[in-house]
């Protein structure tokens, strides 16, 4: 059986030629929010679903979603922030744009364009939203959709303080060459050794939720396609 996390021959081909985006685009065409429970992910679990761990969540997660922005330059870059330090949950971490879906967004894509402007200053003007991820589940309570978006080159962000430190960005190939995945075994919530991957980048370390949800776009875009 092909390690899931080691990729499908054809698209790493492809994407060696420089067509990481070609590959999300394909692989996320005509997807759209799913938040049965059976489809939650979960830290460091690459399949939905785990009665185990889902004793350790909250029945009913808080809703929430973030921006994952792939910057179209000419080489593909995703853009991150950096949190402020004084932050009651996940203070300094790397993350992406993103929050709790308020009574007014209606819709994860409304809430996580509206996190990116609040947060960076994202205009919506650059932002094309080509699809969704499969929930995850947060340790912190939170059912967390992620919205993938084409960022047009030309935007300037306008930091919040209180909430952003920083931002940055690295390039796809970069994070989605298996050489950058650090394995670090720690223990589970109920006890066990799981193996959990980080990627390092400078001096920062991209790690925890976010890690994971970049790391289930990169599994669906080498993971062998449908026949």
């Amino acid at each position: 059986m092909q390690d899931a996390i080691g990729g499908n021959d054809a698209a790493r081909a492809t994407a060696a030629r420089g067509d990481w985006a070609q590959i999300i685009r394909a692989r996320l065409a005509g997807s759209q929010p799913r938040h049965r429970p059976e489809d939650w992910l979960m830290p460091a679990l690459w399949q939905p679903g785990s009665n185990e761990y889902r004793r350790f969540f909250p029945s009913e997660p808080v809703p929430a979603a973030v921006l994952i922005p792939l910057v179209e330059r000419p080489e593909l870059t995703m853009l991150f922030t950096q949190r402020a330090t004084q932050l009651r949950n996940h203070a300094g971490q790397i993350s992406f744009p993103g929050g709790r879906i308020e009574a007014g967004d209606g819709t994860p894509k409304a809430a996580a364009l509206r996190e990116a402007r609040e947060e960076i200053g994202l205009d919506e003007r650059f932002i094309s939203v080509i699809g969704y991820l499969q929930d995850h589940l947060v340790v912190t309570g939170f059912r967390v959709t992620p919205v993938v978006a084409f960022v047009q080159p030309g935007f300037e962000l306008l930091l919040a303080s209180e909430e952003v430190e920083d931002t940055f960005e690295v390039p796809v190939s970069y994070l989605f060459d298996p050489a950058n995945h650090v394995v670090h075994r720690r223990r589970g919530l109920s006890g066990e050794w799981i193996d959990f991957r980080d990627i390092p980048f400078g001096e920062r370390t991209i790690w925890g939720a976010t890690a994971g949800m970049l790391l289930t776009l990169y599994r669906l875009c080498t993971a062998p396609e449908a026949a």
